[in-house]
Parts: C-alpha cells; sequence; structure tokens
C-alpha cells in the first residue's frame, strides 16, 4: 500500500528535475533505435542512470502527496508508470529487438517482421496478402506473445504495491473517466452501426470488388493504403505541402530550429513516421521514411502536428505541463493536421486535387473504421484489465472487435492490441476533440481557417499551453463545449451522407 509520508516540496522539485532528465533520455533511445540509427534499444542504462524515480517507496510517498493537487498527482501516475516500466524493462527490450530481428519467409521472399503490414498494404494479390497475413500472426503468436504474456502478468503481480486492485482502479484514480468514455463509445457504435455497414460494404464492393460479408482482414490493409489514389500523394511532395501549409497559416517550418526532419531512408528505420520530443520546445524530432500514398500523408501530418505542439510548446511551464498532462491535447493537435489531408478544400488548394469530394468521403469512412475499433478496443481492455484470468480473453478480443468491424480478427492480436496506460482513451477522445475544435475554427475564421494566418496565431496561442490544460478544459475555453464522442459520428455523416 501506498507511504503514509508524503514528500517534501524540495523533494518534489528534485523528482521534477530528475524525470525531466529521464524521459529525454527516454525519448532519445527510442528515437535512435526506431530511426534505424542504433541496432538495439537499450533501456537499462537509462532506469539504472535514474533509479531514484522508479523506487517504490518514492513512488508510494509522492502517491501519499497528491491531496488533489493535478501536478503532484501527474508526477505520481509518471512514477507508478516508471516502476512499472522498470519491472518490464527487460521485456519491453526483447520485444524491440524481436521485431527489429524477426525474418518470415512467404513463397521463397525472406521479409523482416516490421515490414510484412507495409507489403501487404502494398501487394494487390488477394492470396498472396493472406499468406502474408497468416505468416505475420504465427510469428507473433509464437515469439511475441510469450513475452507480452509475461510482462502483463509483472504488472498485475504489481499492482497492490501502488495500492490499487486491478489496472483500471488505479488509473482511474489518475483521474481517467473510464467508465463514462466506455458508455460513450457503446453508444457510438451502436448509433454509427448501419451506416458503418452501408458505407464499408458499398467501399469493398467498389474497391475489391468484394462485399462486406467476404471481406478479411488482410484486404483492410489493402483498402487503407488507398493505392487508387497513389498518384494524387507523391512520397517527394509530402515535405514541400506541410512547409506551404504551415506557410500559410505564417509558420516557417524552415526556421524552426528547434523541430528538426528526419527524412532519410534507413534499411532498420521503422517505416512509420514518429514524433521524438526530446527537449520540449527545444529538440523535437519529425521521423519519416517517405513511401507515398495516402495512409503515409495522413501519419506524416499527424505527427507533424505532435512536431508543432511541442515545438511552440511554452519554455516557461512547470516540467509536468510540458511533459505529462491528458495525452489527448497533443493527440488531438496531431488530428487536426492529419485530417488536412482529407479536407477537399485543402486537396484543391495544395495538391490541385482530382475528385477531392470522393476522397475526402473515403477519409471519413476510414475516420469511422478506426473509432469504431478503437470504441471495441477500449471495452476489451476494460475486461482485459478487469478479468481475473486472461487466458481465455483471445476469443474475447476477437468477438468485440469482430463484432465492431463486420470480419474475422486474428485471435493473436490480443495482447500485442493494447498500449499501456489505457492509452486508447487519449485517441478516442482526442477525435472528439479534433471534430469539435475544427467546427469551432471553420465557424471562426471559415471553411479555409487552414489558410488564415489568424487561425495560425490562435493555434500558436494554443500550442505554448502544452499539456497543462485537459482537453476538455481546452475545448471548453476555446468553443465553450463538452468532449462528446457523438461529436465524430456528426462529423462522418456530414461527409457520407
Amino acid at each position: 500500500m501506498p507511504s503514509e509520508t508524503p514528500t517534501s516540496p524540495v523533494e518534489l522539485d528534485a523528482y521534477r528535475a530528475d524525470a525531466d532528465r529521464f524521459i529525454a533520455e527516454l525519448d532519445e533511445e527510442y528515437y535512435l533505435h526506431y530511426a534505424g540509427l542504433k541496432d538495439r534499444l537499450d533501456l537499462e542504462a537509462i532506469y539504472e542512470r535514474h533509479a531514484m524515480l522508479t523506487e517504490l517507496e518514492t513512488v508510494q510517498a509522492i502517491g501519499a502527496s497528491v491531496n488533489g493537487d493535478r501536478r503532484t498527482r501527474e508526477l505520481w501516475h509518471f512514477g507508478c508508470d516508471g516502476y512499472i516500466g522498470k519491472l518490464t524493462r527487460e521485456h519491453a527490450e526483447k520485444e524491440a529487438a524481436l521485431e527489429a530481428e524477426l525474418e518470415v519467409t512467404v513463397d521463397g521472399e525472406t521479409i523482416p517482421f516490421r515490414m510484412l503490414r507495409p507489403t501487404m498494404a502494398n501487394e494487390p494479390d488477394r492470396g498472396r496478402r493472406e499468406k502474408l497475413d497468416r505468416a505475420m500472426w504465427e510469428a507473433t503468436e509464437e515469439h511475441l506473445n510469450p513475452v507480452y504474456f509475461e510482462s502483463i502478468e509483472v504488472v498485475r503481480g504489481a499492482l497492490p504495491q501502488l495500492g490499487a486492485s486491478t489496472y483500471v482502479e488505479l488509473y482511474e484514480r489518475f483521474g481517467l473517466e473510464l467508465r463514462n468514455l466506455a458508455r460513450q463509445c457503446e453508444s457510438f457504435l451502436d448509433s454509427t452501426e448501419q451506416l458503418y455497414e452501408d458505407t464499408v460494404d458499398r467501399a469493398t464492393r467498389e474497391l475489391l470488388g468484394l462485399s462486406l460479408d467476404e471481406l478479411q482482414r488482410w484486404d483492410l490493409q489493402r483498402m487503407i493504403r488507398s493505392p487508387q489514389w497513389d498518384e494524387g500523394f507523391p512520397g517527394d511532395k509530402m515535405v514541400p505541402a506541410l512547409k506551404a501549409t504551415l506557410a500559410d497559416l505564417g509558420i516557417d517550418l524552415d526556421s524552426q530550429e528547434n523541430i528538426k526532419l528526419d527524412i532519410e531512408q534507413r534499411p532498420q528505420k521503422t517505416p512509420r513516421a514518429f514524433c521524438s520530443p526530446i527537449e520540449v520546445p527545444d529538440k523535437v524530432m519529425l521521423v519519416i521514411q517517405p513511401i507515398g500514398g495516402a495512409d503515409d500523408w495522413r501519419a506524416f501530418f499527424h505527427e507533424a502536428g505532435h512536431a508543432e505542439h511541442f515545438g511552440n510548446t511554452s519554455r516557461d511551464l512547470a516540467m509536468e505541463e510540458k511533459r505529462l498532462g491528458d495525452v489527448a491535447v497533443t493527440e488531438g493537435w496531431a488530428m487536426l493536421m492529419q485530417h488536412l489531408t482529407d479536407e477537399p478544400a485543402w486537396l484543391t488548394r495544395k495538391l490541385d486535387f482530382p475528385r477531392p469530394d470522393e476522397y475526402a468521403a473515403e477519409g471519413m469512412l476510414w475516420l469511422l473504421f478506426f473509432v469504431r475499433r478503437y470504441s471495441a478496443k477500449l471495452l476489451y481492455e476494460l475486461e482485459f484489465h478487469s478479468a481475473d484470468d486472461i487466458s481465455g480473453m483471445s476469443k474475447r478480443y476477437a468477438e468485440l472487435l469482430g463484432d465492431a468491424l463486420k470480419f474475422e480478427i486474428a485471435e493473436a492480436n490480443y495482447l500485442a492490441d493494447m498500449d499501456s496506460g489505457f492509452y486508447v482513451t487519449s485517441y478516442l477522445r482526442s477525435w472528439a476533440f479534433e471534430s469539435q475544435l475544427r467546427d469551432h475554427l471553420r465557424e471562426r475564421f471559415g471553411n479555409d481557417w487552414f489558410a488564415r494566418r489568424e487561425a495560425g496565431s490562435l493555434l500558436q496561442e494554443l500550442w505554448a499551453e502544452g499539456q497543462r490544460p485537459t482537453a476538455d478544459e481546452l475545448l471548453k475555453d476555446v468553443s465553450g463545449s463538452e468532449i462528446e464522442m457523438s461529436a465524430v459520428g456528426d462529423r462522418v455523416r456530414e461527409r457520407l451522407s
């Protein structure tokens, strides 16, 4: 149980400063590994240098110091995450090493594990996509799931020491309103089910010649890849389009020396764009291995939203307000930038795009798909982390997500498809936050708000707040609205109808 001896203000300041360095070093290590600049993810030395942060007694003492103070609660949240991270550090290193080293052979071709999804997405032959899919999940079940399972068991065993009987209880103490969000997700799934079935069935018939009943998960990889739009989203125009978009908002990316673009091709570089805010706001890495295509553009603009948020965060904020806080805030800014790429007015202005309304409708289809997927994920994770016995949860995973998405789900993904700390809630709330904020920007600045310097000034003003306000507080302050998942449904219906 938590210590009854709280930490003093001086001790909290020392802890805060050490935590700042710890996060910076972790972010840099993850950047070096996933950017393909370092073969192995080496976390042990970092945890050893900052061992005090994750000592159980220290974390318990910070928990005893909270007393309703948000910043101290954020430090306690960080400390608990760090303590759990220390216990599962070796598992994280092993998982990363396995992902980097694993290879599978399909039809005589050897493919790195991390390249299976993009290979599947780029494969026009349905039979070969199925082989790639099955090889990926067989490798996951054989090599990765034993490590995932052991890591989860370690976490479950540590919860009583943090004063919680379940993972759900612990994160509700950090302020996550899991049950309320779950109820909104259930309502969202119910209210959008017919729209989803009708729209996906129409899209699969047009794009793949398949009905929704015939659709398989390996077909989705190809659909999301959207190869029919490749000509409109060339890899060499991604960075210029981002720079031009920011310039219209009054932001010169080239003069932002604190935001560094890493676009070099490297064999071990992860194919997915990511952002590493190593020093907030002074060293923010925006990483991409440009492939081209709609999905690549979405990912790049998403991570650019993170980069601008962290790169514009005020230096005067406390560490907790720059690095911790409500992650739905930075995810909301990332979503705002991402969804420019399926905004008809933006497509016409920046890319002279053919059939922008048709493409935008497809973008809303994928928004509907992912919000339904993550809604089901939250419901699954709540069940998983409340269960006494998790050995049979793979079938429940496939059942919940299959009911939401209407095709067969790989049971082998039941452990890998969970981010720590209920991060799923940050994505869900960010989609609602972005939908409602976008409506406000359109009302205030017009449909071409993304080309207005006044809008850019407002964004920079809000970015400067870092993560001091929650997404709910920020939206309330700007628009007077409460975050509601139903706003996503309204946005999707506006375009799809």
